[in-house]
């Protein structure tokens, strides 16, 4: 009778584990979508101006690298297959191949990176997860510069003026913010989370 008891309270401590990192995913999912609604178009290039960097670090923070990338992940598949989650509202494989496919495939990247570098980091210091977020933000970076150099058909020097120098100032104070939060919520992210 004992066992049978601690087998269904390790299956239920095993189930809320599961429904956690879910909620946890599924959070990510809806905030990078919020993050694409606040948005502010540039006049000179395609890629506008949104809080989704903000979401994607701090996401791969708090749910490390395999929860944080599928939390992208699953935030491109959402809107690859018709949901108007992606920024103006867009949706499809149209904005993969377009101009922020890039950035699209950067989130999944970054998301992983960022929780990689802090995995089994339990009291991480500010400077360590500002330098992860960072690390974070140029895999993210890059993806979308070369995939923009590419489908553009401009030079590396000409996506980077268009698609990350912008970016900077905002992207400084989202990085810092995010950095704050995490290092307050890290604690409480481990133990939900596991990585």
């Amino acid at each position: 009778m004992v066992q049978v008891k601690a087998k269904v309270w390790e299956e239920e401590g095993f189930l809320n584990s599961a429904v956690v990192k879910i909620l946890g995913v599924l959070s990510f999912i809806a905030l990078t979508t919020a993050g694409a609604y606040i948005r502010i178009p540039l006049p000179f290039t395609p890629v506008p101006v949104t809080l989704q960097t903000f979401f994607v670090i701090l996401a791969g923070a708090m749910l490390g690298k395999k929860l944080g990338s599928l939390s992208q992940f699953g935030y491109l598949v959402v809107g690859l297959f018709g949901l108007p989650v992606f920024t103006g509202g867009l949706y499809g494989f149209a904005r993969l191949f377009g101009p922020t496919g890039g950035y699209l495939i950067g989130f999944i990247l970054a998301g992983y990176v960022v929780g990689w570098l802090l995995a089994g980091t339990d009291n991480a210091g500010f400077a360590e997860i500002v330098v992860a977020m960072f690390a974070g933000l140029v895999t993210l970076f890059l993806a979308g510069t070369l995939w923009l150099a590419f489908v553009m058909h401009i030079s590396l020097y000409s996506a980077f003026a268009m698609g990350v120098l912008p970016f900077i100032p905002g992207d400084i104070i989202k990085l810092f913010a995010a950095a704050t939060i995490y290092q307050r919520l890290q604690g409480r992210a481990r133990t939900a989370f596991g990585e």
